[in-house]
């Protein structure tokens, strides 16, 4: 026949969108015309195709050649369409036989000689084709990342022509059967290992437990960046939707296979980093920390020292949970539920109130250091804590709380949080904050009056509602009492 029609799959931010590709043979002059918006990768692909084509011993056709990849609108880029049209160009011209193609989705690379060459984004195109109930081909090299989507049939070639004999029925292909991720060998830093810090192990443990937002500030050396690098290990192991999310980033972001099943992402930007870096960007969008961090940590050390603008950015990701990118002709959502962890200094010499009076800035200078930081920013920070110097002795006077211990009392305390309202307390929805966070009336008018002392607007009282739900929790406690509102009011700056 001299029509062909194939199915693959787009990149756009994390998701992969269905394209379908047809290719057709008319009489006229040879010609190959390949229209549907493609990006120059893509314009490059029939050279690589015609050379793969004719190098694996098949006949390129002499004929006006049109590949069409549909929808005409979305942008295609990359060298992941270079396998389906090669397909499409030898089943419009019967050297294979199509009719398997009907149920298969196709991504791959090819070389010249034909060899198949792995892509990025593979998973998210594996939970696609999955939802839409096909077949994935693609190259071997990404074959255990595809087969991450269960229930899915990976047929996975190193060749075209590996690809061909199982299409003509000469040589079939099995099904792939993964072998099974590497197990994760990086460990977190143990919270054993910090001196003293009572009060910021505390607040860890309720920002870990709720999944809040921490500011920790304090002098040079009294450990805030020590603190901050303990909360990953502090937190509960991903479940398998959170830890697909967070695979299909680490896939579209690298140009290499997975190399584990992933952990809780930890990133720390440099106060260098521009606005695109923090929640991504570009000509064609990429993903940024902020989604790099989905399901995970972000921590932003000496905060004050970022760009003002580029912190204001991180204020709807932190309420919404995701980014949107707009360009003129493209708009992309990316994930962004990540826990921010910042530290700062209290003043520009750092030692500001230090028992040593070493602190020379006047208040003008401590105001405009401070004042890098907006107040919608530092409201939608649940926990403020200053850490105050304790000890400068070199070796542990007594065993400290590890990381281990401190994580059955987080997990414990999700599941109380998941088993009754499906999500953390730092992720309540209006509505289910007046269910889950009820206070009897006397505690309430004690509420509304420390708010007003305090000048806390109505978003920060939601926020010390949720702490004091989480405080709750930990104490297996099934209402909110006014000793878990005075401690979650402590956290108030």
């Amino acid at each position: 026949m001299s029509l062909a029609l194939l199915h693959s799959r787009a990149l756009i931010g994390v998701e992969a969108p269905s394209v379908s590709v047809e290719a057709h043979l008319a009489s006229g002059l040879p010609s190959f015309a390949l229209v549907g918006l493609p990006e120059t990768s893509v314009k490059e692909s029939k050279d690589r195709v015609r050379s793969a084509i004719v190098h694996c011993g098949f006949e390129f056709p002499a004929r006006r050649i049109t590949l069409s990849l549909a929808p005409a609108d979305l942008p295609k880029d990359g060298g992941r369409f270079d396998l389906p049209i090669a397909l499409g160009v030898l089943a419009a011209s019967g050297q294979v036989k199509g009719e398997a193609l009907a149920q298969m989705e196709c991504l791959g690379e090819l070389a010249l000689s034909g060899a198949l060459r792995p892509v990025r984004g593979v998973l998210p195109a594996a939970l696609a084709a999955r939802s839409a109930a096909r077949k994935l081909l693609v190259p071997l090299a990404n074959a255990e990342e595809a087969s991450l989507a269960s229930g899915l049939e990976v047929i996975a070639a190193d060749h075209l022509l590996s690809v061909c004999a199982h299409l003509n029925g000469s040589a079939p292909i099995a099904a792939y059967v993964p072998q099974g991720l590497p197990p994760q060998s990086q460990s977190y830093p143990d919270l054993a290992e910090v001196q003293g810090q009572v009060a910021a192990k505390r607040a860890l443990l309720i920002a870990a437990a709720g999944g809040h937002n921490l500011l920790l500030s304090g002098p040079p050396g009294t450990g805030k960046t020590l603190l901050a690098s303990r909360l990953p290990g502090l937190l509960p192991p991903l479940a398998e939707a959170e830890a697909l999310e967070v695979a299909a980033i680490s896939s579209v972001a690298n140009h290499r296979p997975l190399q584990s099943w992933p952990q809780r992402p930890f990133r720390s930007p440099h106060h260098s980093a521009s606005a695109a870096a923090l929640v991504g960007g570009g000509g064609r969008p990429k993903p940024g920390e902020i989604t790099l961090a989905h399901q995970g940590v972000l921590f932003l050390d000496e905060l004050p020292e970022f760009d003002r603008k580029v912190l204001e950015v991180l204020r709807e990701p932190m309420e919404t949970g995701h980014i949107i990118i707009a360009r003129a002709h493209d708009k992309v959502r990316f994930p962004a539920r990540f826990q921010l962890v910042a530290a700062m200094n209290p003043c520009p010499c750092g030692y500001l109130d230090d028992p040593s009076g070493r602190c020379r800035c006047t208040p003008e200078q401590v105001q405009r250091y401070r004042a890098k930081l907006s107040g919608p920013l530092l409201d939608r920070i649940d926990l403020h804590l200053c850490v105050a110097r304790e000890t400068t002795a070199l070796q542990p006077g007594q065993a400290e709380t590890s990381s281990a211990q401190v994580a059955l009392q987080v997990a414990a305390c999700r599941e109380r949080q998941l088993t009754r309202q499906g999500c953390t307390n730092a992720q309540l929805a209006l509505a289910d904050l007046h269910r889950h966070c009820l206070l009897n009336e006397e505690d309430k008018r004690w509420l509304e009056s420390a708010c007003e002392r305090l000048k806390l607007s109505l978003r920060a009282a939601h926020r010390l509602l949720k702490v004091a739900r989480t405080l709750a929790d930990l104490e297996q406690a099934s209402d909110i009492s006014r000793a878990h509102l005075a401690e979650a009011l402590q956290y108030r700056p």
